[in-house]
C-alpha cells in the first residue's frame, strides 16, 4: 500500500537541513512537482507550527507534517525525506527529527487507508528503527514494501 504513494519519485535522502522551516520545504518538493499541493500548503503548516508547537512530530525522530485539505491540498499524497542528520523542530521529548513523511488530502475522508497502513509501520518499533537508520532510497523501499 505506501510503495503506492512513496517510491523513487517521492523518496528523498539529504545530509541535513538549516531548520524545520527548510526540512519542511524540502519534504515537500515532491508533491509540489506533481502538484498535489500548493505552495500555500507548506505555508499553512509552517503558519500552525507557529501557533501550535509541533503538532505532527509524532515520536522520537519521526515527524508527519499535515495541514487541512482547505489549505493547498489538490490530491493526494505522501512524501517520505530522511535526513542523516536531524533537525530540532521544538519537540522537547522527539527532537531531533531524521524521518518525516509529509501527508497531503484533499478531504476528511479519502486518506484513511493510507494512515491505517503508516499507523502499522508507526507501530512496529523494529521497522520505524531501521527506517530511522536507513541511508538510501532502495533501503527505505525495501522497510516501506511490508506496508
Amino acid at each position: 500500500m505506501l510503495s503506492q504513494w512513496l517510491h523513487d519519485g517521492t523518496i528523498q535522502c539529504r545530509e541535513h537541513a538549516e531548520n524545520w522551516q527548510q526540512a519542511l520545504h524540502l519534504s515537500a518538493e515532491p508533491l509540489l512537482k506533481a502538484e498535489v499541493i500548493t505552495p500555500g500548503y507548506v505555508q499553512a503548516v509552517i503558519t500552525q507550527h507557529e501557533k501550535l508547537g509541533p503538532y505532527y512530530v509524532l515520536a522520537p525522530g519521526l515527524a508527519m507534517p499535515h495541514t487541512r485539505p482547505e489549505d493547498g491540498a489538490q490530491g493526494m499524497g505522501l512524501s517520505l525525506l530522511k535526513l542523516e542528520q536531524g533537525v530540532a523542530f521544538g519537540s522537547a521529548d522527539f527532537d531531533p527529527v531524521t524521518t518525516i513523511i509529509m501527508l497531503a488530502a484533499p478531504d476528511s475522508h479519502s486518506h484513511i487507508n493510507m494512515i491505517s497502513a503508516l499507523a502499522e509501520l508507526f507501530s512496529c518499533d523494529e521497522d520505524l528503527q531501521k527506517l530511522h537508520h536507513a541511508n538510501s532510497v532502495e533501503d527505505i523501499k525495501e522497510i516501506l514494501s511490508h506496508y
